[in-house]
């Protein structure tokens, strides 16, 4: 009975946790696509040519991706809710202080601290999730932070493209960095009765080195560089594409990419709540989730290339929308995906191999995409590598993964 009890006491904490959890998501990308956001501006001022601002970009994660499985082994050793708190401190100051930055080194090494805070976004949130949401919400509740990397991006883009136009682009980390400060507020209060019971992770080993040397997880990996490659090169890449190659005002690109995010939340929720009805409705998990993210690559795929295609704002604007339609549940299904087959003791661990491999991509496609641009002085090579790769993803789930089903790693 006092078990039934302790049970219900974590899924309704699992409730709140999983909403700020969100907002932490939300926040995390506000930061992150802040650069991209201020390039418009700061590129010129700051005198960055094309191959020098992919690298400011790539900085991120430099650190970003290999601190991904560092941070999954001690969320699944250590207390979760605490290293969450300790890294949104960093990442909030990390923002705050690139509004004072002066030069390349500067910039690259907040960058850097950036990536180092952030680290422990994903990896923490999959082991909470994980812990307290029961397998029939699982894809509803990825789905609500799967909002959160569509939503961030959009409201980083509508305030801080409205900064941008009357202020200039220090003020919009100063803004972005003080609210991330703020959210530690109500994490500590909800998060803190956990604290104790959690003090010291899952409460039994973790087989790490089982995890680390299990086939499946690397594959996920790949399969997860391939998807976030298009996101960064959009997040990064697209407003400055937008405003110095189409022309496009900034208020205008402002509100473009805006709706495509909107939309892509939206979807997120959508997208999560199928997948939950197929399953519960007697689908196959893996043929529901697994069809979804080949879905996803494909229509990807095709809306990069079609926005680089485009010279009209009306045709740009209705590729993004296309592909935003899909894009969420590339956020929704890869982490639900992970949690199945890793478990609840070992989905830390799990995603932050997945996401290790997976970020390699934020180090490698701004530096490639920098070059391209600088080396042909078009962004269409640029455009084209991105979608060949998104592409290659859809292939890759299907043929590469093994059923979906827990792994055995105990």
């Amino acid at each position: 009975m006092a078990e039934a009890t302790q049970d219900t006491r974590s899924q309704r904490a699992g409730l709140w946790l999983t909403l700020l959890l969100a907002a932490m998501v939300l926040l995390n990308y506000v930061d992150r696509g802040a650069i991209g956001i201020a390039a418009p501006k700061l590129k010129d001022e700051l005198m960055l040519s094309a191959a020098s601002f992919g690298v400011v970009v790539s900085a991120f994660s430099w650190i970003y991706a290999p601190a991904q499985f560092a941070v999954g082994w001690l969320s699944d050793r250590f207390c979760v809710y605490r290293m969450i708190a300790a890294g949104i401190s960093v990442w909030a100051l990390a923002t705050l202080l690139t509004g004072f930055a002066t030069g390349f080194a500067m910039l690259v090494a907040l960058r850097v601290m950036l990536g180092i805070g952030e680290g422990v976004a994903f990896p923490s949130a999959s082991k909470i999730i994980a812990r307290h949401v029961t397998p029939g919400r699982r894809g509803l509740a990825n789905g609500a932070v799967a909002v959160s990397l569509s939503w961030g991006p959009a409201l980083g883009i509508f305030a801080g493209g409205l900064i941008l136009h009357y202020f200039g682009w220090r003020p919009i980390f100063f803004a972005f960095g003080a609210v991330t400060l703020l959210w530690i507020v109500p994490w500590l209060f909800v998060s803190m009765p956990q604290w104790r019971r959690y003090a010291h992770g899952s409460g039994r080993d973790v087989p790490v080195g089982k995890v680390m040397r299990c086939r499946t997880a690397w594959l996920m990996g790949i399969g997860h560089f391939s998807n976030t490659y298009g996101f960064y090169f959009l997040l990064a890449w697209l407003p400055l594409f937008l405003v110095k190659e189409r022309h496009i005002p900034i208020l205008d690109m402002t509100g473009m990419i805006t709706v495509a995010y909107v939309v892509q939340g939206f979807g997120a929720l959508g997208w999560g709540w199928l997948s939950d009805r197929l399953v519960r409705a007697g689908w196959d998990e893996g043929r529901a989730r697994i069809g979804q993210m080949c879905l996803y690559h494909l229509t990807s795929a095709a809306s990069i290339l079609g926005i680089g295609l485009s010279g009209s704002s009306s045709m740009i604007l209705a590729w993004l929308v296309f592909g935003a339609l899909f894009g969420a549940i590339g956020g929704v299904q890869v982490y639900a995906i992970a949690q199945i087959y890793a478990g609840p003791r070992a989905s830390g661990t799990w995603v932050g191999v997945m996401n290790g491999v997976g970020n390699l991509s934020g180090i490698a496609g701004p530096i490639l995409t920098g070059l391209l641009i600088e080396e042909t002085g078009s962004y269409m090579s640029a455009f084209a590598v991105s979608a060949a790769i998104v592409a290659l993803g859809a292939i890759w789930w299907v043929v590469a993964l093994p059923k979906l089903e827990q792994v055995a790693l105990d």
